[in-house]
């Protein structure tokens, strides 16, 4: 049976970029070495850091004057690691779900934080609109995408402050004016490669301002200078990533990804809307494109654990949605395909009949 996965991260991958990384695992540009056992410092790999360097900031249209590192550490050390070194006297954050709550957490750890606004009290079920941001903030910070709960900011804010922004489940799938902030940070596994590897972008003339002296590994000048390669990088995700990004310019581009994810998300949503069954979890306009969270009707809940029993013998993979909200959450990044939405819309109708 075919399966069609739509899990929230690691996520699925374009079927050709893994079959293309599992070649270079088993011989690396013909050298006899697997990409998992060469030397980062060698003369075959140092290419694959620079093409994809050059990919992310030709797909984003990254202006002059920005540097793309690769770390590790996921998104969550992000939320530590970007405090450190931005956050001098004053730090804005818009609490939109779990994880920018737990980065704000981590910014308090290096001064004052202000909360701008938090939909935490509607179980985060919108946006926050029409806040003010303090004028004297060093920066404001945004989670443009909830995985958990299923909203999103399609669109870059019109603030007074510098922006920094964790676009770890939504960076790839629209256009961004990157000009609009000093720092973008995402992990990859959601829209860019496999876990293992950070994808950084960070406006240089604002590096080496933190009032404070800094772990080398926590400098973001530390990695810029050294171009990724201070220590050893994941070698393998930044190949998969590498093998993305020609997958997405293949495709054409982010504006390619834009209108595809507005077509999946108008299927799934479409059928939540309609099937007397399910229900939407979030405000309209606030709906993520990313992660589709729905819920059984409350007059059909009885009927979630069979729909999940359901869905997963149509050969649904990843529809349960996160353990701290329950329900359900179709997980449409990048590479997921509209015969995966259509197959899921298929078995919701399906369940319908029956009941």
């Amino acid at each position: 049976m075919k399966k069609y996965n739509f899990n929230a991260g690691p996520s699925m991958l374009p079927r050709e970029v893994i079959e293309n990384t599992a070649k270079q695992i088993l011989d690396f540009n013909g050298s006899g070495l697997s990409l998992m056992e060469i030397s980062h410092r060698a003369k075959d790999f140092q290419p694959v850091v620079d093409e994809a360097e050059a990919l992310i900031k030709e797909l984003l249209d990254v202006p002059e004057g920005y540097s793309v590192i690769f770390l590790g550490g996921g998104a969550s050390l992000q939320f530590t690691q970007v405090p450190a070194n931005f956050l001098i006297k004053k730090a804005a954050y818009l609490n939109t779900g779990t994880w920018a709550n737990k980065a704000e957490k981590e910014a308090k750890l290096y001064g004052e934080v202000v909360e701008v606004a938090s939909s935490k009290d509607a179980n985060y079920t919108f946006i926050p609109k029409d806040f003010s941001v303090p004028a004297d903030a060093d920066y404001l910070h945004i989670t443009t995408n909830n995985t958990i709960y299923g909203t999103e900011i399609r669109k870059d804010l019109e603030v007074s402050v510098p922006l920094i922004a964790d676009m770890s489940s939504d960076i790839m799938s629209r256009p961004v004016d990157v000009s609009k902030y000093d720092c973008i940070y995402a992990g990859a596994q959601k829209n860019m490669s496999m876990a293992g590897v950070t994808v950084v972008i960070l406006k240089n003339d604002k590096l080496g301002k933190a009032p404070r002296e800094l772990p080398t590994m926590m400098n973001y000048c530390t990695h810029v200078e050294k171009g990724s390669m201070f220590n050893t990088p994941p070698v393998v995700p930044i190949y998969s990533l590498l093998e993305t990004m020609r997958w997405v310019k293949a495709q054409g581009g982010v504006e390619a990804m834009d209108k595809l994810a507005k077509q999946r998300a108008e299927i799934v949503y479409g059928e939540i809307d309609r099937n007397k069954l399910f229900k939407g979890t979030v405000a309209e306009e606030d709906r993520s494109l990313m992660n589709i969270c729905f819920v059984m009707n409350e007059e059909y809940a009885e009927l979630e654990k069979p729909f999940f029993e359901f869905a997963t013998e149509r050969g649904m993979v990843g529809v349960k949605g996160h353990r701290s909200v329950g329900g359900f959450r179709a997980s449409c990044y990048n590479a997921q395909t509209i015969e995966g939405c259509n197959a899921l819309v298929q078995a919701m109708q399906d369940f319908e009949k029956k009941y």
